[in-house]
């Protein structure tokens, strides 16, 4: 993935669940990774996919700002650790 320029990181990112389709459009937190996320079409509480950081990289249409910026880590995840 390329890394993004720190005065260009996307804050917002489109998120579906993958229960119920719902489509909702979120701001992602820039200072830690989000791991839950509660859909609010079904109630569906959407954890990140094997692999993946947080709800963002795994449902959304923008990865978090993390992995915009330096990428995924060794582990294939951010913050330090991955899934």
């Amino acid at each position: 993935m390329k890394k993004t320029d720190a005065n260009h990181v996307e804050l917002v990112s489109v998120l579906t669940c993958p229960e119920c389709g719902h489509v909702e459009t979120e701001t992602m937190p820039t200072d830690a990774c989000q791991y839950f996320y509660d859909c609010k079409g079904c109630g569906e509480v959407l954890r990140p996919k094997a692999g993946d950081c947080c709800v963002f990289c795994s449902y959304g249409t923008v990865p978090c700002p993390p992995i915009q910026l330096h990428g995924r880590d060794a582990d294939g995840g951010c913050c330090g650790h991955g899934n």
